[in-house]
């Protein structure tokens, strides 16, 4: 059963998920094409956009969503995700799952019927690059020779961004301190992609260098969920990373920025700039909204 867990499961059909997302968008495809589908949203992280996008989404396609938080399932006393995954199979079309171990939905996937949708794991974050790159196609009209320059935590946002941003035509380069760099398998699938596709991928702790040449520059918290601990190192390492007036300039005078949100203002971009004029962030959220729906019409229509 095909799934969504890596934007390389769908790398030869990335530009026509976007093309959906574009058209659902304009109001262009056919009235309720999922109705009677039944999409279970299990949730292991508490969400705003994720679990919104995903449920409105459905909604407007005409299909209905469980909400499953870890204590509503059996999960949660010890039932083997196997046992799960087959379970549900009998009674949805599909299930999204917004986790904390990868190696968690691949199982899951591994054992289900029906299609498997990543919200989000500790090591990629497919449904929201696919946002971000529609709303950099929306700015820019096209993904050619277009640089993209994440700043801050190799996280799994920016892994998925360097697996998607070579699928499209595009180069990106990574700023972080040193010990916070993507996953290197990441890295090396993100490279083998560009090498096919002539673009370039850098991964770097200078930020003048990094932003060189760069149309869109992309930040994220420094403390994710799951880093708590480390917060107080982690403000301490990442300070000469913050995305502020004067980084931008270091940007193409006509970049953007853009952040997954939620944003701590004054730790990982300064308040000029998340809520000044390049910031398209709000575009950003709602997109959730429109490739989410793209992603649903694919998987479940």
């Amino acid at each position: 059963m095909d799934s969504l867990l890596s934007i390389c499961d769908i790398k030869d059909d990335v530009k026509h998920i976007l093309e959906l997302a574009s058209k659902i968008k304009a109001g262009e495809i056919e009235k309720n094409p999922l109705e009677g589908k039944t999409l279970a949203m299990i949730f292991e992280k508490p969400s705003t956009r994720t679990r919104v996008s995903f449920d409105v989404g459905m909604y407007q396609l005409g299909g209905r969503t469980l909400f499953l938080s870890s204590n509503d399932l059996q999960m949660g006393r010890g039932e083997p995700i196997s046992d799960t995954a087959k379970v549900l199979s009998r009674f949805v079309d599909g299930i999204m799952i917004r986790a904390i171990e990868h190696d968690d939905v691949v199982e899951l996937a591994k054992y289900s019927d029906v299609p498997v949708i990543s919200g989000l794991t500790n090591l990629e974050h497919p449904c929201q690059v696919l946002a971000d790159v529609l709303t950099i196609k929306e700015h820019f009209g096209s993904f050619d020779g277009k640089k993209i320059c994440f700043v801050g935590d190799g996280n799994n946002v920016c892994n998925s961004l360097l697996l998607i941003a070579p699928i499209l035509g595009m180069n990106m380069s990574v700023t972080c301190p040193k010990g916070y760099e993507p996953n290197s398998q990441i890295i090396k699938k993100a490279q083998k992609l560009a090498n096919k596709n002539n673009t370039e991928i850098t991964v770097t702790d200078d930020v003048e260098l990094a932003l060189n040449n760069v149309d869109v520059v992309y930040t994220d918290v420094w403390v994710s969920m799951g880093d708590e601990i480390e917060s107080a190192q982690r403000k301490i390492d990442f300070k000469p990373y913050q995305v502020n007036s004067d980084l931008m300039k270091l940007a193409n005078d006509d970049a953007i920025f853009m952040h997954c949100l939620p944003a701590i203002r004054g730790q990982e971009v300064s308040a000029d700039v998340i809520d000044g004029p390049q910031s398209v962030v709000f575009d950003e959220a709602e997109n959730r909204l429109h490739a989410q729906k793209a992603v649903l019409y694919y998987y479940l229509k």
